[in-house]
């Protein structure tokens, strides 16, 4: 049975039988197939080195090349000898720099063991993950938890719950998430597998790096999910619903219809959202949570966007979706730099560079209503480029004749296409009923 047949017959199995716990998953994750699959994916992201300094090219030019180095692996899982690195820790900065994000990044070697145990442990928990839960699954992403917010936004649930977690993947308990996992599968060799990997992190916390982490935090707050998927039906009213939320990750909104009606709701739903994220062991922070009252002028923060109410030109209520300041600043602080590191060299290098920091946060951004926000950074990339230019030539100005806009794009081939692409769900004014 090929890779891809056992991992759809694994989540048909699950899919069909919840409460079916699965063994004798160890001897797929040891499988040739499995490992060379979970090595073509790690190094389809091309992620940095681990603390070995071990390199892809290092391990393809070496004697044997990829074929010795994933027998290696398989003979160290097949006779249980396999334990895994310390991971080597990195500080990337956030929040404009204020704070740092600590990623744990596994040698390749530990990152294909944790892509193979994903491989086949993905199909069965994927079967149990609910719809509200868009972060690190296939075939989700972060435009569809924003299209979820923006949606039920539409259809008036405009009372806003915006959680915020305090440093959650740090303080992920490995068993109580050990204990989640044991609820669907049985096979004591995968589980012990998986607590060495969660061992090798530190007592506590899923590495925010590490291949299997994604999986291991959605697992973590499935309940969660559960909860809320409950809370929506159970106060369903025919066709309307009076809750609905949106997870990517731990980024969590809940939305509350906006009748006085729905008062109880939004206590009681705060009420048990504290409840089990007691029972986690999570900490919500207080600080950064917030209830917002979106017909009351509010505003709130998710995924990088600000979202409010605006009116149309018919003067009716809609979602208005802008980029957070704070993201464009980092987007113009990252091309800035750009520019300084490239002072004497060709402008074919510089554009290079920028076209692959704008064509990511333009595609990021080009929902809702960033047109603005885009026209802003546009400008600003080609005054700075006409500088360089300037500069590079020992000429006065910006040279606006000298290097028009089509020339900019036609020519040295800078990135333009600032276009939006709009959710139906966007264009549906605000209905209260």
């Amino acid at each position: 049975m090929s890779l891809q047949d056992l991992r759809r017959k694994i989540y048909v199995k699950a899919k069909a039988e919840k409460a079916h716990r699965f063994w004798g998953l160890y001897v797929h994750v040891c499988k040739r197939e499995t490992l060379r699959e979970a090595y073509r994916m790690a190094k389809k992201n091309n992620g940095a080195p681990g603390i070995d300094g071990e390199t892809f090219q290092s391990i393809e030019v070496s004697p044997g090349g990829v074929d010795v180095f994933l027998e290696r692996i398989m003979e160290e899982l097949v006779t249980e000898r396999y334990l895994p690195q310390r991971n080597r820790r990195k500080e990337i900065p956030k929040d404009g720099g204020k704070k740092v994000r600590v990623l744990g990044i596994p040698s390749i070697r530990d990152r294909v063991v944790q892509g193979a145990l994903t491989l086949i442990l993905e199909p069965i928990f994927e079967a149990d993950f609910q719809p509200g839960s868009c972060g690190y699954r296939r075939f989700r992403s972060a435009h569809q938890a924003i299209h979820r917010v923006v949606e039920a936004i539409g259809e008036s649930k405009t009372r806003v719950i915006d959680v915020d977690l305090k440093s959650y993947f740090d303080n992920v308990r490995h068993h109580i998430l050990l204990e989640k996992v044991a609820e669907r599968v049985q096979d004591q060799k995968v589980l012990r597998l998986l607590k060495l990997m969660l061992k090798a992190s530190g007592k506590k916390g899923v590495p925010q790096g590490g291949v299997v982490s994604p999986l291991l935090s959605n697992i973590y707050l499935n309940e969660v999910d559960r909860m809320l998927e409950r809370a929506r039906e159970v106060t369903r009213e025919d066709r309307y619903t009076r809750l609905q939320y949106a997870r990517y990750a731990d980024d969590l909104v809940i939305l509350v219809d906006f009748h006085s009606r729905q008062d109880w709701l939004a206590r009681a739903v705060s009420r048990r959202l504290r409840e089990e994220f007691a029972k986690l062991q999570v900490e919500v922070n207080e600080e950064k949570s917030r209830v917002v009252n979106l017909l009351e002028g509010e505003s709130f923060g998710y995924l990088g966007f600000d979202v409010r109410l605006t009116r149309t030109l018919r003067g009716r209520w809609r979602p208005y979706l802008t980029p957070k300041r704070t993201k464009r600043t980092e987007l113009l602080s990252r091309l800035r730099t750009v520019f300084e590191h490239h002072v004497s060299q060709p402008v074919e290098e510089v554009i290079e560079e920028l076209n692959a920091s704008l064509r990511g946060w333009v595609n990021y951004f080009n929902i809702g209503d960033s047109s603005r926000c885009f026209s802003f950074v546009q400008n600003w990339v080609e005054e700075k480029l006409r500088r360089h230019l300037a500069r590079s030539t020992k000429r006065r100005g910006i040279g606006w004749k000298r290097w028009n806009r089509v020339w900019l794009y036609k020519k040295l081939g800078l990135f333009g296409e600032y276009r939006l692409r709009y959710y139906p769900a966007r264009l549906k004014a605000l209905s209260v009923r």
